[in-house]
């Protein structure tokens, strides 16, 4: 009747407290409400006229006190005389000469009612009121009061996930990383017998959105085997012991389903360092150090494997990280380009495109977008197109989308006066002009002085060319001096300055303090690191590694890096004055200009600055393509070598099926010879038996015939 043993034990005890508290209360209520006279207290309680009713009732006599009496309140009772055969004939009598009222009831319906009040209704009540308590607390708690210890984790059975490695773009080194994993899965007979072991853990490291959950699930997927989701703080609770508890009930639960895949999300919540450099915690330990021993406690050849997902790694405890427990490190890092544009691919393939749609563009337009930022630009897009009533996506509403996530919606209702319309366009102007005319900055894509709801009432996007994975020194004063481009042309134009540079110097001073305490680009410093970074994947605040004196010489040094970028930007617009009134005119007229007609402009002064733009582009789009002819090659190359396994997988095991036939056959054929042999030396044995009979038959016949020329020589004579 009851599966779980403990869940029987609970609601036996349940149901002696139950009882006993019930039972406390009758016995108080008793006390309270019945008091027990002797017979002759009676009698003088009626003489004084202190009594108002009386009730018989079996072998009792129920007395109720008058409003007069000292024991109003209360119920009394007496032991009828009548039970001892003393009669009172004259009771009744003085009953109503006193004017007491008088009942006569039957015991058995009383007790049966009383038993009913007292113990049948309360208990029901109390079983149905305990009922409602332990089902909330049931959905509330993960498993409820019954089960403390249970782990909640969600499991997907096979093939539930619905994701494999094709639903997985832009992470082609991760994903490479954990096909040997499926692989053991699929066949762990093969990894065994040359003795190779299974990692028994994988931890996916990178920032938040770049697909670590999904590629965890797509293992599964493609592995078709079932699947343990969990996330780190699902396991620390309330009270001590419980999250040891929930990690030993996971692993049991693994190891009865195995082959399977644990995956641990944001594992950081229960594996951070026990130094004390991190403040402690018992329940987060005892977790921990449960994890710990599990993960030494399980064969990995029974094909249980732990996945796990941090952003957080260098926060999370050394035993942790130990071959023997997560054996692997796998970066899944913010997509390139080309990667950046699978995932576009991906995540459209259910939304109708238009066919002028490129999704190359889009992916230019996003660097340092993870998975999460690309799926959700290819959503906003279709709803923008179904807010403009067309049937597919075009262009502009991926474009519209991009903006949207970077500064908000436009924001039409905010209306600028002149002035300030002025001065935000010289403004935006003034960054792109100094983009356009410094060599190492990225080109310019967009300028517009519409007003966005995230606070921007303007703003310009550059959009690189090719990815960068390094920043020369060059580079950055550059980029510094683009920041403070704004700032510079409110100086040229108005010889004034307002609040509209406040982003561009909070960017511009951190960018500096960037090149002089953590990347070393300082003279003075040389390459000394006064800062480090606190945290690589969520953008930490960085910690000082210096004294108070050498912060402020620091200090000194990013002032001059600033000074430096911002005297450049002031010098490039007083020399192209014209130019930026020219485009300022145009933008004012426009409110928002692309790229190519903004550098149109440009080429008009600057015509050797095209040639040396479409040079560039040439030569990046040729490595481009290079990159990409390489992916390719690579992933041709991948293809083969699964297809050769495959062949080869499928080669051997029919090699095992002939090998296993023939040798089927040869045991039949054994069978059959030791048959025919059997049956043959039965035979033999038959006619062994045959002749012996025969000669024995003989035998007995002679001696007939000797018998009987006996008895014709006894006759004769």
């Amino acid at each position: 009747m009851f599966k779980d043993k403990k869940m029987l034990k609970y609601i036996v005890i349940y149901s002696i407290i139950a009882f006993g508290i019930l039972l406390t209360f009758n016995m108080v209520k008793d006390e309270m409400l019945y008091e027990k006279v002797d017979y002759s207290t009676f009698m003088q309680m009626l003489d004084k006229k202190e009594v108002k009713s009386v009730n018989f009732s079996g072998n009792q006599i129920e007395i109720t006190p008058s409003d007069s009496s000292n024991l109003k309140g209360k119920i009394l009772y007496t032991t009828n005389p009548a039970v001892a055969g003393i009669t009172q004939p004259d009771l009744i009598k003085d009953l109503t000469a006193a004017g007491v009222g008088f009942n006569v009831t039957k015991p058995e319906n009383y007790q049966l009612l009383g038993l009913l009040m007292s113990w049948v209704f309360p208990l029901i009540l109390i079983f149905f009121v305990g009922r409602m308590m332990f089902s909330k607390m049931n959905n509330k708690m993960g498993g409820g009061v019954m089960s403390f210890g249970k782990n909640n984790a969600k499991l997907y059975a096979e093939n539930e996930t619905g994701i494999t490695f094709k639903d997985v773009a832009g992470q082609d080194e991760a994903k490479e990383s954990l096909v040997e994993i499926v692989d053991f899965l699929h066949d762990t007979r093969k990894y065994v017998e040359i003795g190779a072991k299974l990692p028994k853990g994988a931890l996916l490291v990178g920032p938040p959105g770049t697909g670590k959950t999904l590629l965890a699930k797509a293992v599964a997927g493609e592995a078709k085997v079932p699947f343990f989701s969990m996330s780190g703080s699902d396991f620390v609770e309330m009270f001590v012991g419980m999250g040891a508890a929930r990690v030993r009930d996971l692993f049991k639960q693994a190891e009865e389903k195995a082959p399977c895949i644990v995956f641990i999300d944001e594992i950081d919540a229960i594996g951070k360092s026990r130094d004390g450099a991190i403040q402690g915690n018992d329940e987060r330990e005892q977790t921990l150090n449960q994890l710990l021993t599990e993960m030494d406690g399980f064969d990995s050849s029974k094909g249980v494997v732990i996945l796990a997902a941090t952003n957080r790694p260098e926060v999370l405890d050394k035993a942790l990280l130990r071959p023997g427990r997560f054996d692997r490190r796998i970066i899944v890092d913010r997509p390139d380009l080309i990667g950046r544009e699978e995932i576009l691919k991906v995540h459209s393939r259910d939304v109708k495109l238009s066919d002028d749609v490129s999704l190359e563009e889009i992916a230019k337009s996003t660097p340092g977008a993870v998975g999460a930022d690309l799926a959700n630009i290819v959503n906003e897009a279709a709803l923008r197109a179904v807010k403009h009533g067309r049937k597919f996506v075009i262009q502009e509403d991926l474009d519209e989308a991009v903006e949207v996530i970077i500064a908000g919606q436009e924001k039409r209702d905010r209306i600028l006066s002149p002035k300030e319309k002025k001065i935000v366009a010289y403004h935006e102007v003034g960054h792109a002009l100094v983009a356009a005319l410094l060599n190492n900055t990225d080109p310019v894509h967009k300028i517009t002085i519409v007003p966005r709801t995230m606070g921007a009432l303007g703003y310009t996007m550059q959009l690189p060319e090719e990815e960068k994975y390094l920043v020369s020194k060059e580079e950055m004063i550059d980029q510094i001096s683009v920041m403070l481009g704004g700032r510079a042309a409110e100086e040229v134009v108005f010889n004034s300055i307002t609040t509209g540079a406040s982003n561009d110097i909070e960017r511009a001073t951190q960018s500096a303090r960037n090149m002089i305490t953590i990347y070393g680009m300082s003279e003075r410093f040389d390459m000394m690191a006064l800062e480090a970074m606190s945290n690589r994947y969520l953008d930490g605040r960085p910690v000082r590694n210096c004294s108070e004196t050498t912060a402020a010489i620091a200090d000194e040094e990013v002032l001059q890096v600033i000074k430096k970028a911002h005297e450049k930007s002031i010098k490039i617009l007083i020399e192209n004055r014209e130019l930026l009134d020219e485009i300022t005119g145009v933008l004012l007229d426009k409110e928002t200009i692309m790229g190519d007609e903004f550098m149109e402009i440009v080429y008009g002064k600057y015509p050797e600055k095209r040639e040396a733009d479409e040079k560039a582009k040439k030569e990046i789009q040729s490595l481009r393509e290079q990159a990409l002819a390489k992916r390719k090659e690579k992933e041709e190359a991948i293809k083969k070598a699964r297809e050769e396994a495959l062949r080869l997988e499928e080669e051997q095991r029919k090699q095992a099926e002939l090998k296993a036939m023939i040798e089927a056959q040869e045991e039949a054929a054994r069978l059959a010879r030791a048959n025919n042999e059997a049956n043959n030396d039965a035979l033999d044995s038959s006619k062994e038996n045959e002749e012996v009979n025969s000669n024995v038959n003989d035998g007995a016949t002679e001696e007939k015939k000797d018998d009987s020329s006996t008895n014709n020589k006894v006759d004769g004579e």
